[in-house]
């Protein structure tokens, strides 16, 4: 199992494929605090409420100075689908090997309908503008998490 983000860590880097086949890399956003969520797979019901909520609150984070970048295993093809069924605002890139979920403790052992398993657990980690961990949210749930955060974060 991977070890979780704690603030004051390095967050880090990564280079991933967005919807569209692009390359997003967390580097780019220096400068910027970035929220990177990571979500278990686009087009469940769970994930969907999720990316909307995040959606819907885009232009209050950017005006915060946050940008938002969803992660999950999925192929572009597969975000591109997302993206488009759900209206999306949000940039979405796929980990289909999983290093990244596991670089930032989002993948290992969970518990779903009582039994353990090993998947994606659903975090949120808070990157600084000089890429350092700020907050480190983990097994958090898909309702009501985007409000958590902006309350956490006093926006």
């Amino acid at each position: 199992m991977s070890e979780r983000l704690a603030p004051g860590d390095t967050a880090p880097d990564f280079t991933l494929p967005d919807a569209d086949g692009k390359d997003v890399s967390l580097a780019s956003h220096r400068g910027r605090k970035v929220v990177v969520y990571f979500y278990p797979a686009a087009l469940t019901p769970g994930c969907t409420k999720q990316a909307c909520d995040f959606t819907d609150n885009l232009d209050v984070l950017a005006a915060a100075g946050y940008d938002v970048i969803g992660v999950s295993p999925d192929k572009p093809e597969k975000l591109a689908k997302f993206r488009e069924k759900e209206s999306l605002k949000v940039t979405l890139v796929g980990d289909p090997d999983k290093t990244v979920l596991e670089a930032y403790g989002a993948y290992g052992e969970k518990k779903l309908y009582g039994k353990t398993v090993t998947g994606v657990i659903r975090s949120t980690v808070v990157v600084d503008e000089d890429g350092k961990v700020e907050h480190a949210f983990y097994n958090v749930k898909a309702t009501g998490h985007v409000a958590k955060i902006m309350k956490d974060l006093k926006i």
